[in-house]
């Protein structure tokens, strides 16, 4: 039975949830694309989350750069290796995603990376934000494109908060 919590950030009310183990399955944002229905959240409990929100509350002061929190990424094979290719750029880096398509030994798989990119069931700390155009514009974010910069910003140290 998944569990869940609601925490506050700079981004707006972020939504923690945790499956039958207690483990991360899930963090959106307000808004977000592709975020399940409430009903599939589970109850809320706010003892679960202390871990996750440290970190998440380091992170938004700049004192983190990697999260360490055990996730439970649920998703097709191709979506898994996709996300684990986001974990993969390095704090403050980005990577288009012809890029991540190459790494996967797919050239041709960019849209199929934006989509998987798109239903990343863990934002922030599966960093798809850090997912640009070939060109270097920002494209497509489930979170909005204003979240997109904004999480850019904080990791290049230009933050305005």
């Amino acid at each position: 039975m998944k569990r869940h919590t609601v925490i506050d950030s700079p981004y707006d009310p972020l939504t923690l949830v945790a499956d039958d183990d207690g483990v991360l399955c899930g963090l959106y944002v307000v808004g977000q694309r592709h975020r399940p229905p409430q009903e599939n959240f589970g109850e809320r409990d706010d003892t679960l989350f202390d871990e996750v929100t440290e970190q998440l509350n380091a992170y938004f002061e700049g004192e983190l750069k990697e999260f360490t929190v055990e996730l439970r990424l649920i998703g097709t094979p191709f979506q898994r290796s996709v996300w684990d290719q986001l974990r993969q750029i390095p704090y403050g880096e980005t990577r288009s995603y012809g890029e991540l398509a190459e790494a996967l030994g797919n050239t041709g798989a960019s849209r199929a990376v934006g989509l998987a990119n798109g239903k990343n069931p863990i934002g922030i700390i599966v960093p798809c934000h850090r997912v640009i155009g070939a060109s270097g514009s920002l494209t497509g974010y489930g979170g909005g494109l204003d979240r997109k910069r904004r999480l850019l910003d904080l990791e290049t140290g230009s933050a305005l908060f």
